[in-house]
This record gives C-alpha cells, sequence and structure tokens, in this order.
C-alpha cells in the first residue's frame, strides 16, 4: 500500500509553494541577469577595449556556470534535470527504500541508545498522575464502566461449552491426584491438636445427663421388666434410682471435668482412627469408592455446567447493576490505591521503577522494530510525492545554494581572470 500525501495537506503547504515559486524565481532570475550582463559585456568588448568590460564579462561568465551547476544539483536530489533520466539523478524517488532503511538506523543508533533513552526513562513519574486521575469519582465510574463492559463483552463471547469442558477437565486432573482419605484423617488430626472435639464432648455428655435425667420412669421400667417377680416393686425401684443418679453423676464429671479419663479415652480412639482412616486399605479403596461415584464423567459434566452457570450469571448481576457489591468494592480499593499513589512514596517508588523498568527493557528490546517502522513507513510512502514533499519542506534554502552559487561562482571567475591578467 503506498501512502499519498496529498491528503494531509495543509493551507500551510500552499504557503510553502508560494515561497518556493519566490525563490526558484529568485534564482533563476539572478542566472538571466548573468547571462544578460555576459551577453552584453561579450559584444561591448568587441568595440571598447575597456579593463572593466573583461571583469564584468568573466564575472558573469562564472557565475552562469555556478549557477548551472548548482542549479543542476538540486534539481537532482528532486528530479530528472529537463526530463533527462541522467544516471545518480532524481535521488529522493529512485532511492527513497535506502534512504528509509538509513533513516531508520540512524534513529535507532542515534535517538534509542541505551545511554541517549536513560535520562528521559528516569525522570517518569506515572504514580502520582495515576493517583489525582483516578481520586476524581468520575474517573473512578468511567474506569469502573469500561472494564465491566468488557468482562461483560467477554463472558457472553465466551463458547460456554468449551467453558464448561475446561472446567470438567481441571477438575477431574484435580480430582485424579485427591486422597480423601488423607484429607479426612488429616482433618480430624488437626481438630484433635486443636482439642475442638472437647466442646462436642462436653455437650454430649450434658445431653446424655439431661436424657437419664428426663426418662427415670424408663428406666424403672426396663429394671422392672428384666427383674425377677419375686423381687418386690421397691427394690426394683431402689436400683433404677441408683442407675439413674449414677449415670448422670458420671457424665456431669465428664460434662465439667476437662481431664476426665473418659475424655482421654475418647480422644485416643480418635486418633487411632484418623490413623486408620489414613493408612488402613479398608478405607483407602471406600474413599476411592466414593469418590469414583461422586466424580462420575456425567456428574462431573453436570457440576461443571452448574459452576459455569452460577459463576456468570452472579457476575453478570454484579457488573449489570449500578451499585452492586462488586463495584462497590472495586470502587472502595480505586480510592484506596489512588490515596497511597499519592501519599505514599515508598510505593510511588515501586511502581515508578517498575514502570521505568520496563519501559528500558521493551524499547531496547524492540529498537529494531521501530527502525523497520521507519523504513517501512519511508517505503511505503509514493516516490513521486515524498520527493515533492521534501523539496517543499527544504527546497527554499536550496535555492540559497543556487544563489550563493551564482555568487561564488562569479568571485571565483572575477579572481582567475585578474590573476591571469597581471601575473601571467
Amino acid at each position: 500500500m503506498r501512502i499519498k500525501f496529498s491528503t494531509f495537506e495543509t493551507m500551510n503547504d500552499t504557503e510553502k509553494k508560494a515561497q518556493l515559486r519566490k525563490y526558484k524565481m529568485f534564482a533563476t532570475g539572478l542566472f538571466v541577469l548573468m547571462a544578460v550582463i555576459f551577453v552584453v559585456m561579450t559584444i561591448l568588448e568587441k568595440k571598447n577595449p575597456a579593463h572593466w568590460i573583461g571583469y564584468l564579462r568573466a564575472f558573469s561568465e562564472a557565475a552562469m556556470v555556478g549557477a548551472l551547476a548548482d542549479w543542476f544539483a538540486v534539481t537532482a536530489l528532486f528530479n530528472y534535470p529537463l526530463g533527462l533520466k541522467i544516471p545518480h539523478t532524481n535521488l529522493i524517488e529512485n532511492s527513497k527504500e535506502r534512504i528509509g532503511d538509513n533513516l531508520g538506523n540512524f534513529v535507532v543508533e542515534n535517538f534509542l541508545s541505551p545511554q541517549n533513552i536513560r535520562p528521559y526513562i528516569q525522570k517518569i513519574k506515572v504514580s502520582h498522575f495515576v493517583g489525582e486521575w483516578l481520586s476524581k469519582e468520575r474517573n473512578q465510574e468511567n474506569l469502573l464502566n469500561e472494564l465491566s463492559y468488557i468482562v461483560l463483552d467477554i463472558l457472553h463471547k465466551l463458547d460456554d461449552t468449551a467453558v464448561v469442558s475446561f472446567i470438567g477437565k481441571k477438575a477431574k486432573e484435580m480430582s485424579d491426584d485427591l486422597q480423601i482419605n488423607q484429607i479426612i484423617g488429616n482433618g480430624l488430626e488437626y481438630i484433635l491438636d486443636k482439642e475442638d472435639h472437647q466442646r462436642f464432648i462436653t455437650n454430649l455428655s450434658k445431653q446424655i445427663k439431661d436424657y437419664v435425667l428426663n426418662n427415670q420412669d424408663m428406666v424403672k421400667q426396663r429394671v422392672k421388666s428384666e427383674s425377677f417377680f419375686l423381687v418386690p416393686k421397691f427394690v426394683d425401684d431402689s436400683i433404677a434410682d441408683k442407675i439413674t443418679k449414677g449415670l448422670s453423676k458420671y457424665f456431669e464429671e465428664v460434662e465439667r471435668d476437662l481431664n476426665h479419663s473418659l475424655r482421654t479415652e475418647i480422644t485416643q480412639k480418635l486418633y487411632s482412627f484418623s490413623k486408620e482412616i489414613q493408612t488402613d486399605e479398608k478405607w483407602v479403596d471406600e474413599f476411592r469408592d466414593i469418590k469414583n461415584d461422586f466424580l462420575k464423567e456425567e456428574k462431573i459434566v453436570q457440576y461443571s455446567t452448574d459452576i459455569w452457570a452460577s459463576i456468570k450469571k452472579s457476575v453478570s448481576k454484579e457488573l449489570e447493576e449500578e451499585h452492586s457489591a462488586l463495584k462497590n468494592y472495586l470502587q472502595k480499593n480505586l480510592s484506596e490505591l489512588s490515596q497511597n499513589l499519592q501519599t505514599d512514596e515508598v510505593f510511588q517508588n515501586k511502581i515508578d521503577h517498575w514502570i521505568r523498568v520496563t519501559a528500558y527493557k521493551y524499547i531496547l528490546k524492540n529498537t529494531h522494530q521501530f527502525g523497520g517502522l521507519i523504513s517501512a513507513t519511508v517505503g511505503n510512502w509514493e516516490g513521486k510525492e515524498l520527493s515533492e514533499k521534501l523539496e517543499l519542506e527544504v527546497g527554499k534554502d536550496l535555492q540559497f545554494i543556487r544563489v550563493n552559487g551564482t555568487l561564488v561562482g562569479g568571485l571565483v571567475g572575477l579572481i582567475i581572470y585578474t590573476v591571469s591578467n597581471f601575473f601571467i
């Protein structure tokens, strides 16, 4: 694709064109003046042998040569002189690829070198600016709205089937190495180590004590039904009372005494049970069967579908509502971040240092791409329009080369003529 400069032409270009024409006419007019003087002096010299005529003729003759030489040099940069395709002319158009490569290399070597970019990178201070920007409520709202829009757009564009398959695959991978017996055994040991089971024993002892006390009649009935028919009723009732009081008193002791022997025994049994769960093959096989039954392929698909549907629905709802809990939480954190960016110098330095290092590394790593961009851009320009554009920018100054060439050439010719007349 070729880039046309005409698209970018402005009113200023019109002024530049007018100036270029003006100075071209001035330089050309000076050449014409020298040509006229040369012709007139040549004619006069044949009729009048005055010395001053020779000097003017020599000046004008050399001035014409200088003017023509510099006209050719200036014109050869941007065009073919007189339309003649002389080698090494129309240089800009014919060499734009090489110019692009050289310009790209020049910029990279002289502007993007480590010693040149380091001073500018070290001056970068982004944290305070970002903190001030985030401190404005309007900016926070705009940022949250844009982020919400982006996330919602991503959620709606995601392939649900692919996401469900991904979740199911990861769940299957995680479950393959999942040892449920180890998890339960370690969990039970953790509870025992923290002595959280003591509260359970205390509560259970109290419940048993209350149950015994509240069901004395049932105990009497049970004693009577197991007693001999010759034993008097008052004896059975006395035995039942002793059983009731003994049991209630025993469990009351367990309830009150944290160092009770029953508690110790229960704790030891539970530790043994936790070890058994972790090591006994019976429990290993039992929990493996439970896991495999729970994580059958069709169930995993169903679980994954439900999980993704729940996540998608919840996130969408939070992002669509104007003052949802998620948005309020994010806005609160943005405010805190803004405050830290403006007041916490340590945090500011960390952020700015990270940005500087990242920018420095990125620029150095991609300097060749900057050079390639310049080279490709110049290479894609229209050669003729590039030449015209550059001539428009520097052509006015180049016309002074023609003017200077005319004057300098004339002076050199005058000096040569003078030397030849007086010393030769």
